[in-house]
């Protein structure tokens, strides 16, 4: 790597121009880090993509102190987990007294380092409230609004695009901290296994299949009927029991509604706005069915065999992280009859959730009783 003379933006030049072919830790690994906040607010499914990052950090140095600032639907997840030492919410929807709050919390707090695993305009307001020497963020390259860039003083090198996680973990090879291995260390505590028990003993010993009708977004929800199909198929072909999961919103209660509506299955209604709950209750399933959404990577993090529903986005980027490929199904790349046909203007995906049929979900269901579900159990409830 050519001598910059202490000139950090023309190393950062060098390294955004050569990408992935310089080391990006050649810039970052003797940054200071005793004391990092981590920026990266939303949503659920990017929350838990950053838990081996913080897990890495600790490893790393336990004396570590990291504070993560987080919206609040994620904070459940990071409060009671063993490398986070501090949690702040910041949810800029509710306007100007939200950021007068958290600059009088971030005012008398400095440290060493900040990281900044976000794109939008609401994370830079975070970066400039936050007192660092050292601001890192994604490169332009990747960035959705430039204000990002403009809150940072160090940039992650231009990249591939790769899996969310993988992106994430380049902030790891940034400051030269090692990788593996990947944990998400996503942890129960004893009243939860309690009430874990408790909710599965109302159930039968079949399997537990847990079907998420909606996501975050309109466009990658699967249509209420192939789920409400599947829904009858599970119970009464493959002698499941279902459990509808997701939120307290209007939508996702309404589409789980009509997926019940829509089946034979006598369903287990498992919505609501605790997140927790919803944790310990992914950790109780045998297996979830999921479009792209917070809860498949939950499930993914605690090992659950997941089927992930795709087709408006690509599971290459946002599947479950390094496993359970086979039981993907991925209508975003290939059509039904597996013909490469990838989309990637946002008006050409529209529609190719509905290429998915009962046939293909039922498949993978097979699929992961037999591979996965009916090897593991032994007649007790999964903790």
């Amino acid at each position: 790597m050519p001598s910059f003379a202490g000139d950090e933006v023309a190393k950062e030049r060098y390294l955004f121009a050569k990408g992935s072919r310089v080391t990006a830790n050649d810039l970052g690994a003797q940054l200071p880090s005793k004391r990092i906040c981590v920026v990266l607010l939303s949503g659920i499914g990017d929350v838990v993509h950053g838990l081996p990052i913080v897990n890495a950090l600790k490893r790393d140095d336990p004396e570590r102190h990291i504070t993560w600032v987080v919206e609040s639907p994620g904070a459940p997840l990071l409060r009671p987990h063993p490398a986070v030492d501090e949690v702040l919410t910041f949810d800029r929807k509710r306007g100007l007294p939200e950021v007068i709050a958290l600059w009088r919390t971030l005012r008398p707090k400095n440290f060493d380092l900040l990281l900044n695993f976000n794109i939008y305009f609401k994370a830079a307001v975070v970066s400039f409230l936050a007192r660092a020497p050292n601001k890192v963020s994604f490169g332009r390259d990747r960035l959705r609004d430039p204000l990002v860039s403009l809150a940072a003083n160090r940039r992650i090198p231009a990249r591939d695009t790769q899996h969310i996680q993988d992106s994430f973990m380049e902030f790891l090879e940034y400051l030269g901290i090692p990788v593996e291995p990947v944990e998400w260390r996503i942890l129960l505590s004893d009243e939860e296994k309690r009430a874990q028990r408790e909710f599965f003993r109302a159930l039968d010993d079949r399997p537990a299949v847990a079907i998420v009708p909606s996501s975050g977004r309109e466009p990658k929800d699967p249509p209420i009927e192939l789920l409400a199909r599947v829904a009858t198929a599970a119970a009464r072909d493959l002698d499941c029991r279902v459990v509808l999961l997701g939120g307290p919103g209007k939508r996702e209660q309404a589409r789980a509604r009509a997926v019940e509506e829509g089946s034979e299955a006598e369903v287990v209604w498992a919505l609501g706005p605790d997140l927790r709950r919803l944790t310990y209750i992914i950790g109780g399933c045998d297996v979830i069915m999921a479009p792209d959404t917070g809860p498949l990577h939950i499930a993914r993090a605690l090992e659950i065999p997941v089927i992930g529903l795709y087709g408006h986005t690509d599971p290459s980027y946002h599947g479950p992280y390094g496993a359970f490929e086979e039981l993907t199904i991925d209508r975003y790349n290939y059509d039904a009859a597996g013909k490469p046909t990838k989309q990637t203007a946002a008006t050409a995906r529209e529609g190719r959730m509905e290429l998915i049929t009962v046939g293909d979900v039922v498949e993978k269901l097979e699929l992961a009783l037999d591979r996965y579900i009916k090897p593991a159990r032994s007649g007790k409830i999964r903790e």
